[in-house]
């Protein structure tokens, strides 16, 4: 078993491989390891992984800012030095190239899916590894299925040489077409699934042989089913509720498939059933509980609002039941509207903290920007349509105030990442709406995100600051260049957490820091501005994924007591 680990949650993994029989840890160890793909030959010989060139000590240990390029595809013969590794594919011509491999069910093709930034488009390779008899020693004999860039593809599994592909060319939801690789003119291609036209297709998988398993995002909520992999032929429904599959574990070869489901208030099921018998019959496999938290105390709504153009914005809201809210009920509002990311029922310890703590709301914005209703929905919600995005989630709390959920003196909004960009920006155009905000390692400096680490790869969803017409829409949203001074004492910023760390290669914390140093300069030192300024820097911490137990219960009760004093919540927690 390959496995890899993060120093201090940096982005930069070392990977080793365990024996799972005796769980010993093997010798082999590999380094400059990033974004990476790691795909077993089905000989269990070795394995495809990526590696990037030499990189220096503050590289590796994720306190640099310098950006990634030139990463290349490797492969890893069991029981040997990283040394004697074999490069299988580069791409010295396009620096930012990134090629990931998978191999096939059958084991005969290694599929190489090549990404140049973060939109839904890649490039497909395959070799036949027959034609290499099992002896990876240097540049695979690729073959170049599609090279254009001008659509996303997705092998979700073959029989022989027809390629089973999820593609959104021509289909902006998705559909499933098969390819037969030996003949592969657009001519000759078959349509199994075709584009749902309401609803995004997210992915598909092969599992009893013969089944293909299709999961769509229906109103943010997830939907999955089962298809006849010949025919495409629709044979069950899975009953999901309100809920999101979060992972699937499945092989083609057996019939027994495994999935895990997720809500605002359950922390996860496990579900297993037989697709091979007639009818589905999902069992829980296992469930996750907690003493100190009973889902069946909480209820979760979904409502639709309107924005500032008409478009009707989907939001949950969760909070205890039979809890009368009005205007000096705590409430958290979340979003994230960016990189085809939707953002799905899931379970938080941080928000159901929130709800115990005090009693209050948490709701979910699905602004424009993500992946909730497919293609059209990203594409209103980036580049010269990003506005958009915080225009939703300021009419996000616009209705939770009409609908007198909730007031601004009880609203504190969080993001992360993107998120952290959203909430910075909307504090910004309009700090009179929100009584306090956090921030977490947002990216707030609109004009220089691409110069660092992996920011090059952002600007298929903002653009390019070096693009003069690119330029003139990101500075009028730029969280770090739109922070001016308020006039007079009854015109308050926000109550502000901004939370970053020192280890995040991802997102720099030099867009934090820079972010609250502005604040202070134009606020804090002010004698109207009452609110607090503030900024929480983890150490030995990254952007977030491989975050320690203990760090995540530090930084949520910090978030936690500065909600409690910003806004004067009562506690109400056990």
């Amino acid at each position: 078993m390959a496995y890899s680990i993060s120093v201090g949650g940096s982005d930069w993994r070392i990977v080793k491989v365990r024996d799972a029989a005796s769980k010993e840890d093997l010798v082999d160890h590999l380094e400059r390891v990033k974004f990476s793909c790691l795909s077993w030959t089905h000989d269990n010989k070795g394995f495809f992984y990526n590696m990037y060139p030499e990189v220096t000590t503050n590289q590796a240990i994720g306190t640099s800012t310098g950006s990634d390029y030139n990463q290349k595809l490797y492969y890893h013969h069991l029981g040997t030095p990283q040394s004697e590794d074999v490069m299988c594919a580069e791409f010295p011509e396009n620096p930012s190239w990134k090629g990931s491999v998978s191999v096939s069910d059958d084991g005969h093709y290694a599929i190489m899916g090549i990404s140049r930034s973060c939109e839904s488009k890649n490039a497909l390779w395959f070799c036949d590894l027959r034609k290499v008899n099992g002896n990876i020693r240097g540049i695979l004999p690729w073959v170049r299925l599609f090279e254009d860039f001008d659509a996303e593809y997705d092998v979700i599994t073959n029989e022989g040489s027809l390629f089973y592909i999820k593609t959104n060319l021509d289909a902006k939801n998705h559909r499933i077409i098969v390819v037969d690789v030996e003949n592969p003119d657009k001519a000759n291609w078959k349509v199994l699934i075709p584009e749902n036209p309401k609803y995004y297709l997210e992915w598909a998988t092969c599992a009893a042989h013969d089944k293909l398993v299709l999961h769509y995002i229906e109103d943010v909520k997830s939907a999955m089913y089962v298809h006849d992999l010949s025919s495409g032929k629709r044979l069950h429904t899975f009953d999901l509720g309100c809920s999101a599959v979060m992972q699937v574990s499945r092989k083609k070869k057996l019939s027994q498939f495994f999935y895990k489901l997720q809500s605002f208030t359950n922390p996860g099921t496990v579900y297993i059933c037989d697709l091979a018998k007639p009818t589905l019959e999902p069992i829980v496999f296992r469930e996750i509980k907690s003493p100190s938290f009973n889902p069946e105390d909480y209820e979760t709504k979904q409502v639709f609002y309107p924005s500032a153009d008409g478009a009707k914005i989907p939001m949950f809201i969760t909070h205890r039941k039979g809890l009368i809210v009005n205007e000096e009920t705590p409430c958290l509002l979340y979003a994230y509207g960016g990189f085809h990311i939707a953002v799905q029922p899931y379970f938080s310890a941080r928000f159901a903290s929130f709800l115990q703590a005090f009693d209050g709301i948490f709701a979910v914005a699905n602004i424009r920007g993500g992946s909730e209703y497919g293609e059209e929905w990203w594409q209103a919600g980036s580049l010269k349509n990003k506005q958009n995005c915080f225009t939703d989630f300021q009419a996000a709390a616009e209705y939770l105030y009409k609908e007198k959920h909730t007031s601004p003196k009880k609203l504190v909004i969080m993001g992360g990442s993107n998120g952290g960009l959203l909430v910075g920006a909307c504090c910004n155009q309009r700090p009179d709406l929100f009584g306090a905000a956090i921030p977490m390692v947002g990216v707030m400096d609109m004009l220089r995100f691409h110069k660092f680490t992996i920011g090059h790869y952002w600007t298929s969803d903002y653009g390019s600051p070096d693009q003069a017409e690119d330029f003139e829409v990101l500075i009028k949203y730029s969280p770090l260049h739109n922070i001016q001074p308020l006039a007079g004492a009854e015109h308050q910023y926000p109550a502000t957490l901004v939370v970053t760390a020192d280890h995040d290669d991802r997102v720099s914390p030099l867009h934090s820091l820079k972010y609250i140093a502005e604040l202070q300069h134009q606020l804090g030192s002010g004698k109207s501005q009452a609110n607090p300024l503030m900024v929480r820097v983890e150490t030995k911490a990254g952007h977030g994924a491989g975050k320690s137990t203990t760090k995540i219960i530090e930084e949520i009760t910090d978030c936690l007591v500065f909600c409690a004093n910003a806004l004067n919540y009562e506690w109400k927690g056990a």
